[in-house]
């Protein structure tokens, strides 16, 4: 029987081994719920010397969770979230946002690839009603980093975005489920990716890329942060035995392993897509993380299929691939070999 090689998605992965000996650590003994605790006070600084500056990091157990609350706490019921038409958040997240922020909208913008452009919200600008209550405001601009399509954004074009959004009132959140992917790609600091180019909220992602049950918002603004202090509880996103959560984010961010992690992936995706290069097959767009969207023809993506490679069809004609940190040379090797043998 042919051994699958999953390309599904960086979901599909387990958990660091760094992550479950941090478990083990503080699994002994007792310690304050609630995130009383001194596991928790650690993060908190670990996060303020990873972004160069005061910030604070709320735990949460998912993407979804991070991205909602943290929007909510920026966007008043009136008010309607920017983003781009593909954003997770206006596609894949079941109106998680709208549902926390009181009704607020989303807006989705058309944009080529998964990237947001400053003409493209600077029109949504244009034919707003600005003040008139029969339509939702503008009032928080999302941007994902990397975007769901493998893109990145450079900081001064979130920079640009942030500075945009700011000349309307808005308020700038980042959508980084796959943010260490982004900074490892880019090799700059994550505060050029984030306060430093005007974002006010990060949503952590760290699931993805080795954590078990454990993803963050990470703010650099007080007044928010004492919104979510309410907001999470309410959400139901208070961990009694907080210091399990904190442990996880604590030990992905320590040491830069996070961007090891990230750093496997992206090579991973970046040795997949130079094989299948090869062959005839490049990605739309060009991918610079570990996510990467390909046009190929169904019946050749249903001899990959037989050929015990695990990926999403994400529309006729178009396949999804993911590679993870725990995607090694050799299964990304043997992918390659099994499309080169089904497609002779």
């Amino acid at each position: 029987m042919t051994t699958p090689i999953d390309l599904r998605s960086d979901n599909t992965a387990g958990a660091e081994p760094y992550v479950l000996e941090a478990l083990a650590a503080v699994n002994h003994g007792t310690a304050a719920s609630y995130g009383d605790d001194e596991v928790t006070a650690r993060l908190q600084r670990r996060v303020s010397e990873v972004f160069e500056r005061p910030a604070h990091v709320f735990g949460v157990v998912s993407g979804t969770a991070a991205n909602a609350l943290g929007l909510s706490a920026l966007c008043p019921p009136w008010g309607a979230v920017v983003c781009h038409e593909s954003a997770h958040v206006a596609v894949n997240e079941a109106a998680a946002t709208s549902m926390f922020a009181g009704g607020a909208p989303l807006l989705g913008l058309a944009g080529e690839g998964s990237r947001l452009t400053t003409d493209a919200v600077a029109a949504c600008f244009a034919r707003t009603g600005w003040g008139d209550p029969h339509q939702s405001q503008p009032s928080v601009l999302t941007v994902t980093q990397a975007t769901e399509m493998g893109e990145v954004y450079e900081p001064d074009e979130i920079g640009a975005l942030a500075e945009l959004a700011r000349s309307r009132g808005l308020r700038v959140h980042l959508d980084g489920a796959r943010f260490a992917n982004a900074v490892a790609a880019l090799g700059c600091a994550p505060a050029d990716l984030t306060w430093r180019a005007g974002v006010e909220v990060l949503s952590l992602g760290a699931t993805k890329n080795g954590t078990m049950t454990a993803d963050a918002i990470v703010t650099f603004d007080d007044d928010v942060a004492a919104q979510l202090t309410y907001r999470l509880k309410r959400a139901g996103h208070v961990a009694s035995k907080g210091r399990f959560v904190a442990a996880q984010l604590d030990a992905y961010l320590a040491a830069d392993r996070w961007l090891a992690s990230a750093r496997r992936a992206n090579a991973a995706m970046a040795r997949l897509l130079a094989g299948l290069a090869e062959l005839g097959h490049h990605p739309q767009p060009a991918a610079r993380a570990n996510i990467a969207f390909l046009p190929v023809p169904d019946d050749v993506a249903a001899r990959w299929a037989d050929a015990g490679l695990l990926f999403y069809g994400i529309e006729p004609g178009v396949v999804r691939l993911v590679t993870s940190w725990a995607t090694t040379d050799a299964e990304v090797d043997e992918a390659l070999a099994r499309v080169r043998a089904v497609s002779r």
